[in-house]
């Protein structure tokens, strides 16, 4: 599979490295690298803003409790 974009920049395609071969011959695409279409697909559906979303929760809701085994571990270094 390879990462094609067209000269435009406007459409970021997936397609088959005979296919590519084909369409980059033709003068329509060139190669581009697989993390823009990520970052394309991703930015459609939304998923980006939700990780980061999700992130800003997860810092909120945190504490800076002990863990249990961490305790242990303290117990057992001061003894």
């Amino acid at each position: 599979m390879k990462t094609m974009m067209s000269l435009d920049g406007a459409r970021i395609i997936r397609v088959s490295d005979e296919e590519a071969s084909r369409i980059y011959h033709e003068g329509g695409f060139r190669y581009t690298t697989k993390s823009k279409w990520k970052e394309k697909v991703r930015t459609k559906a939304g998923d980006v803003g939700m990780e980061l979303q999700d992130k800003q929760e997860l810092v909120k809701n945190k504490s800076n409790k002990i863990s249990k085994a961490t305790k242990r571990h303290l117990r057992k270094k001061n003894k």
